[in-house]
Protein backbone atom coordinates (compact mmCIF):
# COMPACT_ATOMS: atom_id res chain seq x y z
CA UNK A 1 0.00 0.00 0.00
CA UNK A 2 1.84 3.10 -1.19
CA UNK A 3 0.81 6.62 -0.23
CA UNK A 4 1.93 8.94 -2.99
CA UNK A 5 2.98 12.38 -1.78
CA UNK A 6 1.32 15.49 -3.08
CA UNK A 7 3.36 16.87 -6.01
CA UNK A 8 3.50 20.37 -4.51
CA UNK A 9 5.38 19.44 -1.34
CA UNK A 10 8.53 17.68 -0.26
CA UNK A 11 8.52 13.94 0.27
CA UNK A 12 9.62 13.21 3.79
CA UNK A 13 8.75 10.51 6.26
CA UNK A 14 8.01 12.83 9.15
CA UNK A 15 5.05 15.21 9.17
CA UNK A 16 6.62 18.24 10.82
CA UNK A 17 4.64 21.16 9.44
CA UNK A 18 1.45 22.93 10.40
CA UNK A 19 -0.96 24.67 8.03
CA UNK A 20 -1.33 28.27 9.25
CA UNK A 21 -2.39 31.35 7.31
CA UNK A 22 -2.50 29.52 3.99
CA UNK A 23 1.05 28.15 4.28
CA UNK A 24 2.90 25.16 5.69
CA UNK A 25 4.85 26.43 8.69
CA UNK A 26 7.47 24.94 10.98
CA UNK A 27 6.28 24.23 14.55
CA UNK A 28 7.70 26.39 17.32
CA UNK A 29 8.59 23.62 19.76
CA UNK A 30 9.83 20.94 17.37
CA UNK A 31 8.83 17.98 19.58
CA UNK A 32 8.03 14.88 17.50
CA UNK A 33 5.74 11.97 18.42
CA UNK A 34 6.06 8.49 16.89
CA UNK A 35 3.13 7.43 14.73
CA UNK A 36 2.63 3.65 15.12
CA UNK A 37 1.12 1.21 12.63
CA UNK A 38 -1.52 -0.64 14.73
CA UNK A 39 -1.27 -3.76 12.57
CA UNK A 40 2.50 -4.25 12.95
CA UNK A 41 3.48 -2.01 15.89
CA UNK A 42 6.17 -0.49 13.67
CA UNK A 43 6.82 3.25 13.47
CA UNK A 44 5.26 4.80 10.35
CA UNK A 45 6.67 8.28 10.82
CA UNK A 46 6.73 11.08 13.39
CA UNK A 47 4.27 13.91 13.85
CA UNK A 48 5.06 17.35 15.24
CA UNK A 49 3.38 18.30 18.51
CA UNK A 50 1.91 21.77 18.69
CA UNK A 51 2.40 24.20 21.54
CA UNK A 52 0.65 27.32 22.82
CA UNK A 53 2.88 29.40 20.53
CA UNK A 54 1.68 27.46 17.47
CA UNK A 55 -1.92 27.86 18.61
CA UNK A 56 -1.39 31.62 18.99
CA UNK A 57 -0.19 31.88 15.38
CA UNK A 58 -3.12 29.85 14.08
CA UNK A 59 -5.72 31.78 16.07
CA UNK A 60 -4.22 35.09 14.92
CA UNK A 61 -4.47 33.96 11.30
CA UNK A 62 -8.09 32.90 11.77
CA UNK A 63 -8.99 36.15 13.51
CA UNK A 64 -7.42 38.23 10.74
CA UNK A 65 -9.29 36.26 8.05
CA UNK A 66 -12.67 36.33 9.76
CA UNK A 67 -14.09 39.74 8.70
CA UNK A 68 -13.61 39.16 4.97
CA UNK A 69 -14.75 35.52 5.07
CA UNK A 70 -17.80 36.34 7.21
CA UNK A 71 -18.79 39.00 4.67
CA UNK A 72 -18.93 36.52 1.78
CA UNK A 73 -22.27 35.50 0.38
CA UNK A 74 -23.91 32.13 0.11
CA UNK A 75 -22.83 31.59 -3.50
CA UNK A 76 -19.15 32.22 -2.78
CA UNK A 77 -19.14 29.75 0.09
CA UNK A 78 -21.09 27.24 -1.95
CA UNK A 79 -18.61 27.53 -4.83
CA UNK A 80 -15.76 26.87 -2.42
CA UNK A 81 -17.52 23.88 -0.86
CA UNK A 82 -18.05 22.40 -4.30
CA UNK A 83 -14.36 22.81 -5.14
CA UNK A 84 -13.47 21.08 -1.88
CA UNK A 85 -15.85 18.26 -2.77
CA UNK A 86 -14.24 17.91 -6.19
CA UNK A 87 -10.74 17.82 -4.72
CA UNK A 88 -11.76 15.37 -2.02
CA UNK A 89 -13.30 12.98 -4.55
CA UNK A 90 -10.11 13.12 -6.63
CA UNK A 91 -8.02 11.92 -3.67
CA UNK A 92 -10.33 9.28 -2.20
CA UNK A 93 -7.92 6.43 -2.98
CA UNK A 94 -5.04 8.23 -1.32
CA UNK A 95 -7.13 9.06 1.75
CA UNK A 96 -8.31 5.45 2.08
CA UNK A 97 -4.73 4.16 1.96
CA UNK A 98 -3.65 6.61 4.62
CA UNK A 99 -6.55 5.78 6.95
CA UNK A 100 -5.97 2.05 6.52
CA UNK A 101 -2.29 2.45 7.38
CA UNK A 102 -2.61 4.85 10.30
CA UNK A 103 -5.88 3.67 11.88
CA UNK A 104 -5.72 0.00 10.97
CA UNK A 105 -9.09 0.09 9.20
CA UNK A 106 -9.43 -2.63 6.53
CA UNK A 107 -8.89 -1.02 3.15
CA UNK A 108 -12.41 -1.78 1.87
CA UNK A 109 -13.96 -0.20 4.99
CA UNK A 110 -11.59 2.75 4.70
CA UNK A 111 -12.71 3.34 1.13
CA UNK A 112 -16.44 2.55 1.35
CA UNK A 113 -17.23 4.02 4.78
CA UNK A 114 -14.40 6.07 6.28
CA UNK A 115 -13.59 8.16 3.20
CA UNK A 116 -17.06 7.95 1.64
CA UNK A 117 -18.63 9.25 4.85
CA UNK A 118 -16.59 12.42 4.65
CA UNK A 119 -17.60 13.02 1.06
CA UNK A 120 -21.27 12.49 1.95
CA UNK A 121 -21.00 15.03 4.77
CA UNK A 122 -19.54 17.68 2.48
CA UNK A 123 -22.20 17.09 -0.16
CA UNK A 124 -24.93 17.28 2.48
CA UNK A 125 -23.57 20.61 3.71
CA UNK A 126 -23.54 21.99 0.17
CA UNK A 127 -27.16 20.92 -0.26
CA UNK A 128 -28.12 22.39 3.12
CA UNK A 129 -26.40 25.71 2.45
CA UNK A 130 -28.11 26.05 -0.93
CA UNK A 131 -31.55 25.77 0.71
CA UNK A 132 -31.03 27.50 4.07
CA UNK A 133 -32.80 30.75 4.86
CA UNK A 134 -30.16 33.06 6.36
CA UNK A 135 -32.49 36.07 6.61
CA UNK A 136 -36.15 35.63 7.52
CA UNK A 137 -38.93 37.61 9.22
CA UNK A 138 -38.75 36.98 12.96
CA UNK A 139 -42.51 37.49 13.16
CA UNK A 140 -44.73 35.88 10.55
CA UNK A 141 -45.71 38.38 7.87
CA UNK A 142 -43.51 41.17 9.20
CA UNK A 143 -41.35 43.21 6.82
CA UNK A 144 -39.49 45.15 9.53
CA UNK A 145 -38.78 42.50 12.19
CA UNK A 146 -36.03 40.36 10.74
CA UNK A 147 -33.85 37.49 11.89
CA UNK A 148 -30.32 37.19 10.51
CA UNK A 149 -28.05 34.14 10.87
CA UNK A 150 -24.43 35.25 11.00
CA UNK A 151 -21.10 33.40 11.43
CA UNK A 152 -20.07 32.99 15.05
CA UNK A 153 -16.37 33.87 14.68
CA UNK A 154 -13.14 31.94 15.23
CA UNK A 155 -13.73 28.25 15.97
CA UNK A 156 -11.62 25.56 17.62
CA UNK A 157 -12.28 22.15 16.02
CA UNK A 158 -10.93 19.12 17.90
CA UNK A 159 -11.42 15.66 16.39
CA UNK A 160 -10.55 12.07 17.41
CA UNK A 161 -8.99 9.16 15.54
CA UNK A 162 -11.77 6.61 15.07
CA UNK A 163 -13.59 8.08 12.03
CA UNK A 164 -11.14 10.80 10.99
CA UNK A 165 -12.65 12.10 7.76
CA UNK A 166 -16.22 11.75 8.97
CA UNK A 167 -15.56 13.86 12.03
CA UNK A 168 -13.26 16.40 10.38
CA UNK A 169 -15.69 17.05 7.53
CA UNK A 170 -18.65 17.34 9.91
CA UNK A 171 -16.89 20.28 11.56
CA UNK A 172 -14.85 21.88 8.77
CA UNK A 173 -17.67 21.65 6.21
CA UNK A 174 -20.15 23.27 8.58
CA UNK A 175 -17.75 26.08 9.54
CA UNK A 176 -16.96 26.85 5.90
CA UNK A 177 -20.64 26.93 4.99
CA UNK A 178 -21.45 29.22 7.92
CA UNK A 179 -18.69 31.72 7.11
CA UNK A 180 -16.66 31.01 10.25
CA UNK A 181 -12.87 30.67 10.40
CA UNK A 182 -11.23 27.77 12.17
CA UNK A 183 -8.29 26.01 13.70
CA UNK A 184 -8.39 22.22 13.42
CA UNK A 185 -6.55 20.18 16.06
CA UNK A 186 -6.98 16.64 14.71
CA UNK A 187 -5.91 13.39 16.32
CA UNK A 188 -2.14 13.08 16.46
CA UNK A 189 -2.45 9.43 15.36
CA UNK A 190 -3.29 10.20 11.70
CA UNK A 191 -0.92 12.92 10.48
CA UNK A 192 -0.75 11.69 6.87
CA UNK A 193 -4.54 11.52 6.59
CA UNK A 194 -5.04 15.01 7.93
CA UNK A 195 -2.24 16.48 5.85
CA UNK A 196 -3.94 15.19 2.70
CA UNK A 197 -7.17 16.85 3.82
CA UNK A 198 -5.41 20.17 4.45
CA UNK A 199 -3.88 19.96 0.98
CA UNK A 200 -7.35 19.42 -0.50
CA UNK A 201 -8.59 22.63 1.12
CA UNK A 202 -5.49 24.56 0.03
CA UNK A 203 -5.81 23.37 -3.56
CA UNK A 204 -9.53 24.26 -3.55
CA UNK A 205 -8.61 27.87 -2.84
CA UNK A 206 -9.71 28.28 0.77
CA UNK A 207 -8.60 31.84 1.61
CA UNK A 208 -5.53 32.19 3.81
CA UNK A 209 -6.41 31.99 7.49
CA UNK A 210 -9.92 30.61 7.02
CA UNK A 211 -8.71 27.06 7.68
CA UNK A 212 -5.69 26.38 9.89
CA UNK A 213 -4.38 23.08 11.27
CA UNK A 214 -2.12 22.44 14.26
CA UNK A 215 -1.19 18.84 15.08
CA UNK A 216 -0.31 17.50 18.51
CA UNK A 217 -1.68 16.12 21.74
CA UNK A 218 -4.74 17.27 23.62
CA UNK A 219 -2.62 18.70 26.39
CA UNK A 220 -0.12 20.50 24.17
CA UNK A 221 -2.38 21.71 21.36
CA UNK A 222 -6.00 21.15 22.33
CA UNK A 223 -5.97 22.69 25.80
CA UNK A 224 -4.46 26.07 24.82
CA UNK A 225 -6.79 26.21 21.84
CA UNK A 226 -9.92 25.71 23.97
CA UNK A 227 -8.71 28.27 26.52
CA UNK A 228 -7.63 30.90 23.97
CA UNK A 229 -9.26 34.30 24.48
CA UNK A 230 -9.74 34.82 20.73
CA UNK A 231 -11.68 31.57 20.18
CA UNK A 232 -15.45 32.09 20.06
CA UNK A 233 -16.69 28.50 19.67
CA UNK A 234 -15.35 25.06 20.54
CA UNK A 235 -16.50 21.99 18.61
CA UNK A 236 -15.13 18.84 20.23
CA UNK A 237 -15.58 15.15 19.51
CA UNK A 238 -14.08 12.63 21.92
CA UNK A 239 -14.60 10.89 25.22
CA UNK A 240 -17.09 12.16 27.77
CA UNK A 241 -14.30 12.56 30.34
CA UNK A 242 -12.31 14.80 28.00
CA UNK A 243 -15.47 16.60 26.90
CA UNK A 244 -16.33 17.55 30.47
CA UNK A 245 -12.89 19.11 30.79
CA UNK A 246 -13.36 21.02 27.53
CA UNK A 247 -16.77 22.25 28.70
CA UNK A 248 -15.38 23.43 32.03
CA UNK A 249 -12.66 25.46 30.31
CA UNK A 250 -14.84 26.90 27.56
CA UNK A 251 -17.70 27.78 29.90
CA UNK A 252 -15.49 30.09 31.94
CA UNK A 253 -15.61 32.49 28.99
CA UNK A 254 -19.18 31.50 27.97
CA UNK A 255 -17.93 30.20 24.64
CA UNK A 256 -20.35 28.44 22.35
CA UNK A 257 -19.85 24.68 22.45
CA UNK A 258 -20.72 21.63 20.39
CA UNK A 259 -19.72 18.39 22.12
CA UNK A 260 -20.10 14.95 20.55
CA UNK A 261 -19.11 12.50 23.25
CA UNK A 262 -19.47 8.86 24.28
CA UNK A 263 -22.17 6.24 24.05
CA UNK A 264 -23.19 2.87 25.48
CA UNK A 265 -25.89 2.15 22.98
CA UNK A 266 -28.77 -0.32 23.41
CA UNK A 267 -30.15 -2.56 20.68
CA UNK A 268 -33.65 -3.75 21.57
CA UNK A 269 -34.98 -6.95 19.97
CA UNK A 270 -38.74 -7.20 20.50
CA UNK A 271 -40.61 -10.50 20.62
CA UNK A 272 -41.97 -10.16 17.07
CA UNK A 273 -38.61 -9.29 15.49
CA UNK A 274 -37.19 -11.28 12.58
CA UNK A 275 -34.54 -12.69 14.89
CA UNK A 276 -31.63 -13.89 12.78
CA UNK A 277 -31.41 -10.86 10.47
CA UNK A 278 -31.81 -8.57 13.48
CA UNK A 279 -28.99 -10.18 15.45
CA UNK A 280 -26.76 -10.35 12.39
CA UNK A 281 -27.22 -6.63 11.75
CA UNK A 282 -26.61 -5.70 15.40
CA UNK A 283 -23.44 -7.80 15.70
CA UNK A 284 -22.08 -6.52 12.39
CA UNK A 285 -22.66 -2.93 13.46
CA UNK A 286 -21.14 -3.56 16.87
CA UNK A 287 -17.98 -5.12 15.43
CA UNK A 288 -17.61 -2.72 12.48
CA UNK A 289 -14.51 -0.52 12.66
CA UNK A 290 -13.34 -2.93 15.41
CA UNK A 291 -16.09 -1.56 17.66
CA UNK A 292 -14.51 1.90 17.67
CA UNK A 293 -17.65 3.91 16.98
CA UNK A 294 -19.41 6.04 19.56
CA UNK A 295 -22.80 5.16 18.02
CA UNK A 296 -22.23 1.39 17.69
CA UNK A 297 -24.67 -0.95 19.47
CA UNK A 298 -22.98 -2.45 22.51
CA UNK A 299 -25.82 -3.69 24.77
CA UNK A 300 -28.12 -6.23 23.08
CA UNK A 301 -31.45 -6.41 24.94
CA UNK A 302 -33.66 -9.31 23.83
CA UNK A 303 -37.18 -10.39 24.74
CA UNK A 304 -36.89 -13.37 27.09
CA UNK A 305 -38.90 -15.59 24.72
CA UNK A 306 -36.15 -15.19 22.08
CA UNK A 307 -33.14 -14.78 24.34
CA UNK A 308 -31.40 -18.17 24.26
CA UNK A 309 -31.77 -18.45 20.49
CA UNK A 310 -30.48 -14.90 20.16
CA UNK A 311 -27.40 -15.75 22.24
CA UNK A 312 -26.62 -18.73 20.02
CA UNK A 313 -27.02 -16.64 16.86
CA UNK A 314 -24.93 -13.76 18.20
CA UNK A 315 -22.15 -16.13 19.30
CA UNK A 316 -22.12 -17.73 15.87
CA UNK A 317 -21.91 -14.41 14.04
CA UNK A 318 -19.18 -13.14 16.38
CA UNK A 319 -17.16 -16.32 15.91
CA UNK A 320 -17.58 -15.96 12.15
CA UNK A 321 -16.27 -12.38 12.25
CA UNK A 322 -12.88 -12.53 10.59
CA UNK A 323 -9.98 -10.55 12.02
CA UNK A 324 -7.32 -9.75 9.46
CA UNK A 325 -4.74 -7.39 8.06
CA UNK A 326 -6.00 -3.93 7.12
CA UNK A 327 -3.96 -4.20 3.93
CA UNK A 328 -6.13 -7.02 2.59
CA UNK A 329 -9.50 -6.52 0.86
CA UNK A 330 -12.59 -8.05 2.40
CA UNK A 331 -15.24 -7.60 5.05
CA UNK A 332 -13.05 -8.45 8.06
CA UNK A 333 -12.16 -6.22 11.00
CA UNK A 334 -8.67 -4.94 11.72
CA UNK A 335 -6.81 -4.05 14.91
CA UNK A 336 -7.86 -1.39 17.38
CA UNK A 337 -6.05 1.88 16.88
CA UNK A 338 -3.25 1.94 19.45
CA UNK A 339 -1.45 0.17 22.26
CA UNK A 340 -3.39 2.26 24.75
CA UNK A 341 -6.71 1.29 23.18
CA UNK A 342 -5.70 -2.38 23.07
CA UNK A 343 -4.78 -2.31 26.76
CA UNK A 344 -8.03 -0.58 27.63
CA UNK A 345 -10.21 -3.07 25.75
CA UNK A 346 -8.33 -6.04 27.22
CA UNK A 347 -8.85 -4.60 30.69
CA UNK A 348 -12.61 -4.43 30.13
CA UNK A 349 -12.67 -8.04 28.96
CA UNK A 350 -10.54 -9.45 31.78
CA UNK A 351 -12.40 -7.51 34.47
CA UNK A 352 -15.73 -8.70 33.09
CA UNK A 353 -14.52 -12.32 33.01
CA UNK A 354 -13.26 -11.99 36.59
CA UNK A 355 -16.68 -10.66 37.63
CA UNK A 356 -18.30 -13.87 36.35
CA UNK A 357 -19.26 -12.78 32.88
CA UNK A 358 -20.48 -15.58 30.62
CA UNK A 359 -18.28 -15.49 27.51
CA UNK A 360 -20.06 -17.00 24.50
CA UNK A 361 -17.60 -15.73 21.89
CA UNK A 362 -14.06 -14.43 22.00
CA UNK A 363 -12.43 -13.51 25.28
CA UNK A 364 -9.08 -12.08 26.39
CA UNK A 365 -5.98 -11.92 24.22
CA UNK A 366 -5.26 -11.72 20.52
CA UNK A 367 -7.01 -13.91 17.95
CA UNK A 368 -5.23 -17.08 16.92
CA UNK A 369 -2.41 -16.42 14.50
CA UNK A 370 -1.62 -12.88 15.69
CA UNK A 371 1.44 -12.41 17.86
CA UNK A 372 1.87 -8.69 17.19
CA UNK A 373 -0.49 -5.87 16.35
CA UNK A 374 -3.39 -4.52 18.38
CA UNK A 375 -5.86 -7.21 17.31
CA UNK A 376 -8.77 -8.11 19.62
CA UNK A 377 -10.97 -11.21 19.58
CA UNK A 378 -14.62 -10.35 18.75
CA UNK A 379 -16.21 -10.92 22.15
CA UNK A 380 -19.75 -11.34 23.44
CA UNK A 381 -20.89 -11.69 27.04
CA UNK A 382 -24.31 -13.20 27.78
CA UNK A 383 -26.49 -12.70 30.88
CA UNK A 384 -24.81 -9.35 31.50
CA UNK A 385 -25.77 -6.72 34.04
CA UNK A 386 -24.22 -3.69 35.74
CA UNK A 387 -21.70 -5.85 37.59
CA UNK A 388 -19.84 -6.31 34.29
CA UNK A 389 -17.64 -3.40 33.29
CA UNK A 390 -18.18 -4.28 29.62
CA UNK A 391 -21.95 -3.77 30.08
CA UNK A 392 -21.94 -0.72 32.33
CA UNK A 393 -19.31 1.37 30.53
CA UNK A 394 -18.27 2.35 27.02
CA UNK A 395 -15.66 -0.19 25.87
CA UNK A 396 -14.92 1.21 22.40
CA UNK A 397 -13.82 -2.13 21.02
CA UNK A 398 -15.28 -5.31 19.45
CA UNK A 399 -17.05 -6.29 22.68
CA UNK A 400 -20.82 -6.64 23.15
CA UNK A 401 -23.09 -7.70 26.01
CA UNK A 402 -26.50 -9.42 25.97
CA UNK A 403 -29.36 -9.33 28.46
CA UNK A 404 -32.97 -10.57 28.50
CA UNK A 405 -36.02 -8.44 29.32
CA UNK A 406 -39.55 -9.45 30.34
CA UNK A 407 -41.63 -6.81 28.56
CA UNK A 408 -41.39 -3.53 26.69
CA UNK A 409 -41.40 -1.42 29.84
CA UNK A 410 -38.38 -3.27 31.17
CA UNK A 411 -36.64 -2.99 27.79
CA UNK A 412 -37.12 0.77 27.81
CA UNK A 413 -35.93 1.06 31.41
CA UNK A 414 -32.80 -0.99 30.69
CA UNK A 415 -32.07 0.95 27.52
CA UNK A 416 -32.32 4.28 29.34
CA UNK A 417 -30.36 3.10 32.39
CA UNK A 418 -27.10 4.74 31.32
CA UNK A 419 -25.46 8.14 31.60
CA UNK A 420 -25.29 8.22 27.80
CA UNK A 421 -27.97 8.81 25.18
CA UNK A 422 -26.36 8.83 21.77
CA UNK A 423 -27.89 6.06 19.64
CA UNK A 424 -30.36 3.19 20.00
CA UNK A 425 -31.49 0.35 17.76
CA UNK A 426 -34.97 -1.20 17.72
CA UNK A 427 -36.00 -4.38 15.90
CA UNK A 428 -39.58 -5.59 15.78
CA UNK A 429 -42.53 -6.45 13.58
CA UNK A 430 -45.33 -4.29 14.96
CA UNK A 431 -45.31 -0.63 13.93
CA UNK A 432 -47.33 0.29 17.02
CA UNK A 433 -44.91 -1.51 19.35
CA UNK A 434 -41.86 0.04 17.64
CA UNK A 435 -43.33 3.54 17.92
CA UNK A 436 -44.20 2.98 21.58
CA UNK A 437 -40.64 1.94 22.43
CA UNK A 438 -38.91 4.52 20.24
CA UNK A 439 -40.87 7.44 21.67
CA UNK A 440 -39.69 6.61 25.19
CA UNK A 441 -36.00 6.13 24.45
CA UNK A 442 -33.65 8.84 25.72
CA UNK A 443 -31.49 8.86 22.64
CA UNK A 444 -30.52 11.39 20.01
CA UNK A 445 -30.70 8.83 17.19
CA UNK A 446 -32.82 5.69 16.85
CA UNK A 447 -32.31 3.13 14.06
CA UNK A 448 -35.27 0.87 13.34
CA UNK A 449 -34.99 -2.55 11.68
CA UNK A 450 -31.58 -1.91 10.18
CA UNK A 451 -32.19 1.60 8.83
CA UNK A 452 -29.10 3.70 9.46
CA UNK A 453 -28.83 7.48 9.68
CA UNK A 454 -28.89 9.26 6.33
CA UNK A 455 -26.19 11.77 5.52
CA UNK A 456 -27.34 15.30 6.34
CA UNK A 457 -29.52 14.26 9.28
CA UNK A 458 -28.54 15.44 12.78
CA UNK A 459 -25.85 13.50 14.66
CA UNK A 460 -25.70 13.87 18.44
CA UNK A 461 -27.22 12.69 21.67
CA UNK A 462 -28.85 13.23 25.05
CA UNK A 463 -27.32 13.38 28.53
CA UNK A 464 -23.52 12.83 28.71
CA UNK A 465 -23.40 11.98 25.01
CA UNK A 466 -23.02 15.64 24.24
CA UNK A 467 -24.40 19.07 23.43
CA UNK A 468 -25.63 20.20 20.01
CA UNK A 469 -25.87 18.39 16.69
CA UNK A 470 -23.66 17.88 13.64
CA UNK A 471 -24.64 17.29 10.02
CA UNK A 472 -26.79 19.08 7.46
CA UNK A 473 -28.64 22.27 8.36
CA UNK A 474 -28.30 21.52 12.08
CA UNK A 475 -24.53 21.29 11.81
CA UNK A 476 -24.24 24.63 10.01
CA UNK A 477 -26.53 26.33 12.52
CA UNK A 478 -24.13 25.41 15.35
CA UNK A 479 -21.67 27.88 13.74
CA UNK A 480 -24.21 30.70 13.34
CA UNK A 481 -25.36 33.44 15.71
CA UNK A 482 -28.91 34.82 15.58
CA UNK A 483 -29.43 38.57 15.26
CA UNK A 484 -32.94 39.92 15.72
CA UNK A 485 -33.51 43.31 14.07
CA UNK A 486 -36.57 45.46 14.67
CA UNK A 487 -37.39 48.30 12.30
CA UNK A 488 -35.50 46.94 9.31
CA UNK A 489 -36.02 49.34 6.40
CA UNK A 490 -38.47 47.90 3.93
CA UNK A 491 -37.27 47.51 0.36
CA UNK A 492 -38.56 50.18 -1.98
CA UNK A 493 -39.57 49.44 -5.57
Amino acid sequence: MNIEPHPDRDTHADDGAFYIGGQWQTPQAGEMLANIDPATENVINHVACGSAADVDRAVAAARQAFPDWAATGREQRLDLLNRVIEGYAARETELAAAISLELGAPIDLARSAQVAGGLSNLRAYAAALSSMELCTPSVAGSKTDMLFKEPVGVCALITPWNWPMNQVTLKVGAALAAGATMILKPSEHLPVTHRIFAEILHDAGVPAGVFNMVNGTGEGGGAPLVAHDEVDLVSFTGSTRAGLGVAATASRALKRMTLELGGNNPAIVLKDADLEPAIRFIVEQGMRNSGQSCNAPSRILVDESLYERAVEIAARFANETVVGSPRQPGGHIGPVASALQYSRVQDFITRSVAAGGRVVAGGPGRPEGFETGYFVRPTIFADADDTLAAYAEEVFGPVMCMRAFRDEDEAIALANDTEYGLAAYVHGGSAERIRHVTNRLQSGMVHINGHLRASGTPFGGYKLSGVGREGGIWGIEEFLELKSVSGWPAMVG
